[in-house]
């Protein structure tokens, strides 16, 4: 079973967003590339036109969350570490 690695952009200012990508990724890693926060997720290239909706949401450092529904993906920083962001994936 042969597998790939994509990459999807997040976007910090929408606290809670959706993206779309293959039914059954595997979330790697999250962290910026050339300061944009970023998602990296591996599938199975069978399943690499059968797409699902995933939601995720981002917090910042010292932002109340009052979700219990959120699996912690990973951190990343934005200026130097000045910002720290925090994402989950929002489990239905």
């Amino acid at each position: 079973m042969a597998s790939t690695i994509w990459k999807f952009k997040l976007e910090t200012a929408l606290v809670n967003q959706r993206v779309l990508m293959p039914k059954g990724a595997e979330i790697l890693s999250v962290q910026t590339q050339n300061e944009e926060p970023c998602l990296w997720a591996k599938f199975n290239k069978a399943n690499e036109d059968v797409k699902e909706e995933r939601c995720f949401a981002i917090h910042e450092t010292g932002e109340t969350i009052t979700s219990i529904r959120y699996s912690y993906i990973g951190t990343y920083q934005l200026r130097g570490g000045v910002r720290v962001y925090h994402v989950f994936e929002v489990m239905t």
